[in-house]
């Protein structure tokens, strides 16, 4: 099929504008959208903000997901040039995530368990004129929330003990605003940590630099945590 301009590339994935109201997301990694798109369906039949999901492109591949095409900076964007505080920052992702724990489960029949982004982060937010629209669901799942919470903050601990990001960006007060969000739900604890560890460990996008900072990033959340 024929995509247009690349509008941005990540680890897993390239995406193209198709037109002025949808981009085509493909994956160079992945045989099949099915469950990513179950998964935005249903979230978004809550009320979530997810992008709306658009129909099957002619001669799309199994590894393709038509979405729609958002205006506006990420958070991290926003962040970068000033738009948003941490303050701001901390309480919209910790707001993101109440909301989505508040959705019970799709497919798990335990009464504890709800939908996990896994992957909640300031790159994963755009800040649209109708609001923050969260995107990339490749890794969501459902389980604690606690996971999901350990998730974002070992995240961002991590690139705020890399020595390559850029000058001038530090996570630091963003980490601790969330953290102070997060505590009346429940914070984010030792046993919240491990699992959200051996996750990234596992992940098979992250370098081998990023899995050695893995420990301190904890021991940053941990000491940071209210």
């Amino acid at each position: 099929m024929h995509t247009g301009q690349l509008l941005g590339s990540g680890r897993t994935a390239d995406v193209y504008a198709l037109d002025g109201s949808w981009v085509l997301r493909r994956y160079r990694d992945r045989s099949d959208t099915t469950e990513e798109l179950a998964v935005m369906s249903y979230v978004g039949a809550f009320g979530f903000p997810v992008p709306r999901i658009g129909p099957p492109a002619e001669g799309a591949r199994p590894t393709d997901l038509v979405l729609q095409r958002l205006t506006g900076p990420t958070l991290a964007e926003a962040l970068l040039t000033g738009r948003l505080g941490a303050a701001e920052a901390g309480a919209l992702l910790a707001s993101l995530l109440r909301e989505l724990h508040a959705i019970p489960a799709r497919v798990s029949t335990d009464p504890q368990d709800c939908l996990l982004h896994l992957d909640l982060h300031p790159e994963n937010v755009v800040l649209t004129d109708g609001g923050a629209v969260v995107i990339d669901w490749s890794s969501a799942a459902e389980g604690p929330p606690g996971l999901d919470r350990a998730m974002s903050a070992l995240i961002l601990a991590r690139i705020a003990l890399d020595p390559a990001f850029p000058a001038g960006a530090d996570v630091r007060p963003l980490l601790a605003a969330l953290l102070a969000e997060l505590a009346d739900d429940g914070g984010v604890s030792a046993a919240d940590l491990a699992p959200a560890r051996a996750r990234q460990r596992q992940n098979p996008y992250l370098t081998e630099a990023e899995r050695g900072r893995l420990d301190k990033a904890v021991d940053l959340v941990l000491d940071t945590a209210p």
